[in-house]
């Protein structure tokens, strides 16, 4: 069997190229041993599944482990409707769990199946099946979703975490770890319990340990899968360039990641296996943020689903706020749940480039009827040179004459809200198909936004802000300058939105440090 890149359900390693994440599923390995009970909560298409599909086999390994891991999707409804439900529902998932490694302990559990009528009828069972079983028996239960939104499951947990606590004084014998496994935090639940106006927040399972892996991709991480696929294909590849530029788009996103390559095997070399470029990588990159999967399709519903979330996203990566990252902060962690936000240097930050582009690509789409005549001014062919690259001179002074034009005095409310994303949605088709523009914001009192583009093989920096002053004009051309300077570039851009009522449509050449930096005030 030809090994494949997979993005649909769980990795196989004799079917998948697949990353090396031994260390991970040890450190794993350190909590259970230290009869942990934990919730691996990371958003979706993150790895949990394959993580316990791993897990499971690793501690089959040993006779010293007998684990069980099952999972209430796929189960309907009505095992919810009351607790001999339940509970028979739980053992037999159990029992068909069991019976592959060992029939005489699926045999006792059936057997006891009858008289199991309530959730303390399975506490009790559960407490001679873990002297039965005469082994570590550890519990896995994945998509813990399906079933937190009901009190019945929450109640089980409730005993489960009772007999946890009993288990510690030594009044007790239960599982030695409980993994939970799904997108949120089942720590701190909400849910509805009497009507639609009132909720309650539950918590049980605050008995749960911190989970601390990191279960992303690092760089040396995803060059392990790269390293197989070479091998299987007798490639020789500059392995550690390659998995730099799939991790920067993906910061390790372990669906990204294999989508990345994937797309890479089976679209872009089809079946002409060769050396994988940075080139090809782009292109491959460019392919997935103009299709249409689950993932991305879960992304925009989360943030159609909260205004606020819509909102919070926009200040950060349109507008160029600095936003403090705080994990208490109900909206930042909202963020975190869905894979949206992770915690950046200065702040929070859109996880990874591909998300970026998908939510800014879909924010701009949403903006689109509000934009006056754009096409007419941003025809492609008229900012490409001689050599395949942008000038950028161009593009900022024909923006400058859209505002101008399009755009009177009494629109001035609607331009400082919305100009950094008039001006992304200007540049948008120009670049599209070859190019990215990456926004990185800046710390400064001006909440600069600076977009870097790359096209073909050229690249350029643009830098957003809104007029301060004088004093703070100054401050922020000598920041872009140091900006420039990181990036080993000679020549940056300057866009200037300025408010005043007496402003003029301007530009200028600022000379600052040996950069030049182009200036254009609209």
């Amino acid at each position: 069997m030809e090994k494949k890149f997979n993005v649909t359900g769980t990795c196989i390693p004799r079917k998948h190229y697949m990353v090396d994440t031994t260390e991970k599923i040890n450190k794993i390995i350190k909590l259970i041993d230290n009869e942990e009970y934990f919730i691996i909560n990371r958003p979706r298409q993150y790895g949990k599944t394959t993580t316990l599909f791993l897990l499971n086999n690793k501690l089959k390994q040993s006779q010293e482990y007998l684990p069980i891991k099952i999972s209430f999707e796929g189960i309907g409804d009505l095992v919810f409707e009351n607790e001999s439900r339940f509970s028979k529902g739980f053992m037999r998932l159990l029992e068909r769990t069991v019976e592959f490694e060992d029939v005489e302990l699926a045999n006792f559990i059936s057997l006891n199946m009858e008289k199991t009528e309530s959730l303390d009828d399975l506490s009790y069972f559960m407490t001679k099946f873990i002297k039965k079983a005469n082994r570590k028996v550890i519990l896995m239960i994945d998509e813990v979703d399906k079933s937190s939104n009901n009190q019945l499951f929450l109640s089980f947990l409730g005993m489960l975490r009772n007999k946890y606590l009993l288990r510690n004084e030594g009044l007790d014998c239960t599982f030695y770890s409980v993994i939970l496994a799904g997108v949120h935090d089942v720590k701190s639940l909400k849910i509805q319990i009497r009507s639609e106006e009132e909720h309650k927040y539950n918590s049980p399972w605050n008995i749960a340990s911190d989970f601390d892996v990191d279960m992303s991709f690092s760089t040396e991480e995803i060059g392990t899968m790269l390293e197989e696929y070479a091998g299987c294909n007798n490639l020789i590849m500059d392995i550690p360039k390659l998995s730099d530029r799939i991790h920067f788009f993906t910061s390790g996103y372990p669906f990204l990641v294999s989508r990345i390559c994937k797309t890479l095997d089976e679209k872009i070399y089809h079946d002409n296996k060769k050396n994988w470029s940075i080139e090809d990588i782009d292109k491959a990159v460019k392919l997935i943020i103009s299709e249409v999967n689950t993932l991305f399709e879960s992304i925009v519903k989360n943030l159609e689903n909260n205004e606020e979330l819509y909102d919070l996203v926009k200040r950060l990566l349109i507008n160029g706020e600095i936003i403090l990252f705080n994990a208490l902060d109900s909206l930042i962690n909202l963020g975190l749940t869905y894979g949206i936000f992770k915690q950046g240097i200065s702040g929070i930050e859109i996880s990874n480039k591909i998300f970026e582009e998908i939510i800014y690509n879909y924010m701009l789409s949403k903006s689109r009827t509000t934009y006056k005549d754009m096409s007419k001014y941003n025809f492609k062919d008229k900012f490409i040179t001689n050599e395949g690259g942008l000038c950028i001179e161009k593009i900022l002074l024909k923006f400058q004459q859209f505002i101008k034009e399009q755009y009177s005095h009494i629109d001035a409310a609607f331009i400082e809200r919305e100009g950094r994303l008039l001006f992304l949605a200007f540049i948008k088709p120009i670049i599209n198909g070859v190019g990215f523009d990456f926004k990185e914001v800046q710390i400064s009192e001006e909440k600069r936004l600076d977009i870097v583009i790359t096209y073909n093989n050229f690249k350029y920096i643009i830098e957003l802000k809104v007029w301060r002053g004088e004093k703070y004009h100054r401050k922020g051309v000598a920041q872009l300058s140091d900006y420039l300077d990181i990036h080993g570039m000679n020549k940056g851009f300057l866009l200037i939105f300025n408010f005043n009522e007496n402003k003029e449509y301007k530009k200028e050449v600022i000379i600052e440090n040996n950069k030049e930096i182009f200036t254009v005030h609209v």
